[in-house]
């Protein structure tokens, strides 16, 4: 693909992402996280809202302060107050995010038979990429069984495989750095696709969330959905098992999780998984309550 292309496909504004993106009316979450003041904050509303100019000022004001800016990539129900597995509406994207050897990874997507063209690739910092496929058709285990495959495929973060997973938002200033990254968006493809279209195998072993929760559902006669503080405390468990350093473990539940929670909410996780590792393995009763630090809120913003 030629640099003229990609030049000329750029994104120019987070109006033009949000409205390509999602209908009118359809409902979304827009996240705005300061990490240097703890502040997280959660707006959904419409998509025609989000894009509107009174809302990018807002949003412009809180980039320009520190805060760094996210959007769900799946609509949630016309009632939801908040961003979890059981508000969404409908699958709408699929996405990747590529954080090790990102241009070496690109490239093996774009060139890659088993999965079609991405709609949008966003540099989302140096050398790191975001990559996003609209969608159509799919159920909620069908995408995160998709999620999970591709990141295996193509080696994306695995903490990014949940349907309510966040993106950065183009054309605002990603904060982690001391010089502002502004992220770019660049679109590749105006087709919409379906299950059909991903040819990537789905292993079992390679979606555990997925997995998890179906066991739990057939082992339960009340078919009780599994929280996401279950599901991060199985992830850091099951990473800690395979010998991954416990700091990263932190780093990727608390990026996945954006710091909604508790400040120490990650580092809580994986210790516990630690503790429960080293008593060999003695099985713990998971729940938001006794999960979390007492101070912790029983809920996402």
């Amino acid at each position: 693909m030629s640099p003229e292309y990609h030049a000329a496909s750029l994104v120019g504004s987070a109006s033009e992402y949000i409205l390509d993106n999602f209908e009118a009316i359809d409902r979304i979450a827009m996240l705005v996280l300061n990490r240097d003041f703890g502040e997280t904050i959660q707006r959904i509303t419409s998509a025609e809202k989000a894009a509107s100019p009174e809302f990018q000022a807002w949003l412009r004001y809180k980039n320009a302060n520190g805060s760094d800016i996210y959007i769900g990539m799946n609509p949630l129900r016309k009632d939801a107050a908040t961003r979890t597995k059981e508000e969404l509406q409908c699958i709408r994207h699929l996405y990747l995010d590529l954080d090790q050897d990102g241009p070496k990874a690109v490239e093996s997507v774009e060139h890659s038979s088993a999965i079609p063209q991405p709609n949008y690739v966003l540099t989302s910092s140096p050398g790191k990429f975001q990559i996003v496929w609209k969608v159509e058709g799919m159920t909620l285990e069908e995408a995160e069984g998709l999620l999970h495959a591709m990141a295996r495929a193509f080696g994306g973060d695995p903490a990014a495989t949940d349907a309510t997973r966040v993106l950065r938002l183009p054309a605002f200033a990603n904060k982690k750095y001391e010089t502002d990254f502004y992220v770019q968006a660049r679109r590749e493809s105006t087709e919409t696709y379906g299950l059909r279209d991903f040819q990537l195998h789905v292993d079992s072993q390679d979606s555990p969330r997925f997995n998890y929760h179906h066991r739990s559902r057939r082992e339960s006669p009340r078919h009780r959905t599994l929280s996401q503080s279950e599901h991060d405390w199985a992830f850091a468990k099951r990473a800690l098992a395979r010998g991954e350093a416990p700091e990263e473990v932190i780093r990727r539940i608390a990026d996945y999780r954006g710091d909604e929670k508790h400040p120490n909410y990650a580092r809580y996780t994986v210790e516990k998984a630690q503790l429960e590792l080293r008593s060999g393995g003695a099985k713990v009763e998971a729940s938001e309550r006794n999960m979390a630090p007492a101070t912790e809120p029983g809920h996402e913003p």
